[in-house]
């Protein structure tokens, strides 16, 4: 099975100072058929403008993987843990027996978007937190944080325009197209699209632009 979804399709929430593109569903967007792929159950794209953000807010039982795109994030939660990301890094909050945390736009001029991945967890214990810088320059399949989920790892693809990623087959893979523009088999993906795959063996991703491609290989 190979499935798009573009980034205009996904469901949208405004509030104020935020706005946020659903992949799945999420908060008040409910669809039968899209709770989720994998052990993935959210991808949201957020975008907060300055001096606004999530104020503090409870999770359970959920890996949250957060990447910033634009601007600088500021992250703040009850197990102790603070700091600013900004792009090139990534963060994983293992949510495990409970924990709040608070997310902010952590500048006062500029505007912050930023993706939040959410998976199903293995973690049945304390909440643990690692941020992590993931290379600069350009870069083929690098690895990013570790969920504590045995069935899932996410990968990140640099692309220079014409360059071509070889991934290997899995059971399921959800493909998100961050920036630039990148093609699998048939499928032109630009900014915000993503493809989600089923046994469909391995394949090639060519970057039809300079493309950051962030690919979750899962089992079921």
């Amino acid at each position: 099975m190979r499935e798009v979804q573009r980034a205009d399709d996904r469901f949208l929430t405004i509030a104020e100072g935020t706005s946020t593109r659903h992949s799945f569903s999420y908060g008040a967007h409910y669809d039968a058929a899209n709770i989720g792929f994998g052990q993935l159950i959210a991808v949201n794209e957020e975008t907060v403008e300055p001096g606004h953000g999530y104020e503090l807010h409870h999770h359970a039982d959920v890996e949250i993987v957060t990447w910033v795109l634009e601007g600088s994030l500021l992250h703040e939660d009850t197990a102790g843990n603070r700091g600013v990301i900004t792009p090139g890094q990534a963060q994983r909050l293992s949510a495990g027996d409970g924990v709040q945390h608070i997310e902010r736009n952590a500048s006062d001029t500029e505007d912050l978007r930023f993706l939040q991945m959410m998976l199903r967890s293995d973690n049945v214990g304390e909440p643990s937190y690692e941020q992590r810088d993931v290379g600069p320059g350009a870069g083929m399949l690098l690895p990013t944080v570790s969920v504590v989920q045995r069935k899932a790892r996410l990968l990140l693809a640099r692309c220079g325009r014409g360059d071509m990623v070889h991934v290997s087959a899995g059971e399921l893979a959800f493909v998100h197209v961050m920036a630039g523009a990148a093609s699998v088999a048939e499928h032109l993906l630009n900014a915000g699209d993503s493809l989600r795959l089923s046994d469909a063996g391995a394949y090639d991703l060519f970057a039809q632009d300079r493309a950051e491609v962030l690919i979750w290989q899962m089992q079921r």
